[in-house]
């Protein structure tokens, strides 16, 4: 039987459950139809959609947000069709999720030295949750990012071009795409900052500000757009710190549409680093973040398409952390190391590259290269439009190469290098992550056998995350149980 044949047979559970959506409402009046139309509509266009065009992953996206909408409303749906509508509503609802996490596993391409992973429900699950997420995305319910190149083109295509451009002609004239390391400058000492007490999901901790002093070159392409971003001028920082000074610390870079505190102090497990490993810890905020964004979701305008602006947002994360590092070892730390989630492991990676006396680099879920993550995700519509408006991966890479970390050479020793990718990951594909892994010289990995998202639920993350604390020294004890590397 064919893959396409297949999908299709698939596709009619969840037009199946599409349709008893809409059939429950049928006696419950406009309340009752305004209920099933979220889930309903959803999962009915997402099975016709798999079924006729298999190969567009957008189909899945909208079906795992049908699936996981119609799980949670069918569980009141009897408050207007019964007992048994709801449990049938349900049980459809959560088959449909099921399915489509399964259509999203086999949809990840095999890429050599990863892992392949064992099926479960409970690995649909995980992969549905990475589905649902960029549905979200693409429904622009959680920012632009899927969608932001192609409407960046559409709103200024010459001027992206233009800025493409002239970035690549300065980048080449003073050595930056050989030499990318020496586009950025080292920053200032930080000397004054401004701390006040604040408390979330049980932790007290403190909110620290001050002046980025960040500005691109006068010369730079995009200076004056980014200058007039005024949140971004200040920096922020989460600190939880032990009282008695000498303690080693850990910068924590948060992920794509994080940088809140009810948001990155979990994603981190900040209770358990802080208390059980003893740690002090940063939890730097990256530019257009939450204090520090300019859109409508803290995110916006990072992966926008406008190719300068994350540029300048990476080399202004850069310029801060680095600040902040430096304000660190100024309190009496006795080492500093750091890690991160996401677009976060991306950061720390370059972090890692760019800073000196790092104990160790911790990138989880790492994404490394932006211009294919564009590919990756974006509509083939759109990324011919792009190719055609002369903005092809070519040109992207060569304008993000200064903040690519795929393009700089790590300073922190091999031995303490360590990175965890998701076999099924769906937002970052583990192929970037195994390339991180390359391009760092095969450090040690771990691939846990689930997806983005739902990292938290595999146990081996946080023992490999401990063994990497305890191995570069900023940790004290050994840790409970090793783990398998690469």
């Amino acid at each position: 039987m064919s893959r396409g044949t297949r999908w299709l047979h698939e596709a009619w559970i969840l037009v199946v459950a599409g349709l008893a959506w809409f059939a429950s409402a049928s006696s419950g009046g406009w309340v009752a139809y305004l209920f099933a139309a979220l889930p309903g509509s959803m999962l009915l266009s997402a099975g016709v959609a798999t079924g006729l065009w298999p190969a567009d992953p957008r189909a899945i996206h909208f079906g795992a947000l049908g699936g996981a909408a119609g799980t949670l409303i069918g569980l009141f749906s009897f408050l207007w069709a019964g007992p048994l509508w709801a449990v049938a509503l349900t049980a459809l609802s959560a088959a449909s999720f099921l399915l489509v996490g399964n259509l999203g596993a086999r949809a990840i391409p095999e890429a050599e030295e990863v892992p392949a992973s064992r099926r479960s429900p409970l690995f649909a699950a995980e992969v549905a949750v990475d589905e649902g997420l960029l549905g979200a995305m693409n429904m622009h319910l959680l920012g632009t990012m899927n969608l932001a190149l192609p409407m960046a083109l559409r709103a200024r295509r010459q001027g992206i071009l233009d800025e493409a451009r002239e970035a690549v002609d300065l980048f080449r004239e003073r050595g930056w795409l050989e030499d990318p390391a020496a586009y950025h400058p080292a920053p200032p000492p930080l000397e004054k900052v401004e701390l006040r007490g604040r408390r979330a999901r049980g932790l007290s901790f403190e909110h620290l500000t001050f002046e980025s002093g960040y500005e691109p070159r006068p010369e730079e392409p995009g200076r004056e757009r980014w200058l007039s971003y005024q949140p971004c001028r200040t920096a922020h920082a989460w600190l939880l710190r032990h009282p008695e000074p000498g303690r080693p610390w850990l910068v924590c870079i948060h992920g794509y549409q994080m940088g809140r505190p009810l948001v990155d102090l979990p994603a981190f497990r900040a209770a358990w680093l802080y208390r059980r490993m003893g740690l002090n810890l940063a939890f730097p905020v990256l530019p257009l973040h939450g204090p520090r964004m300019v859109g409508m979701v803290s995110g916006d305008g990072f992966l926008s398409g406008d190719l300068l602006d994350t540029v300048h947002a990476e080399a202004q994360a850069m310029w801060d952390i680095r600040r902040l590092i430096a304000w660190i070892r100024a309190q009496g730390a006795t080492a500093v190391g750091v890690a991160g989630l996401s677009l976060g492991g991306y950061n720390a990676a370059l972090l890692a590259s760019l800073e000196d006396g790092l104990a160790c680099a911790i990138p989880g879920i790492p994404l490394a290269d932006v211009a294919r993550m564009y590919w990756w995700h974006g509509p083939p519509r759109d990324m011919i439009e792009a190719e055609r408006a002369g903005l092809g991966r070519a040109v992207m890479e060569q304008v993000l190469r200064p903040v690519a970390p795929l393009a700089l050479t790590p300073r922190v020793p091999k031995e303490r290098r360590y990175i965890f990718g998701g076999t099924a990951d769906r937002l970052v594909p583990p192929e970037q992550v195994r390339d991180l892994w390359r391009h760092w010289g095969r450090p040690k990995i771990l691939w846990y056998p689930g997806a983005h998202v739902t990292f938290l639920l595999h146990a081996s993350v946080r023992r490999f995350i401990a063994q990497a604390l305890y191995e570069s020294g900023l940790a004290a004890s050994e840790p409970p149980r090793r783990v398998a590397s690469a």
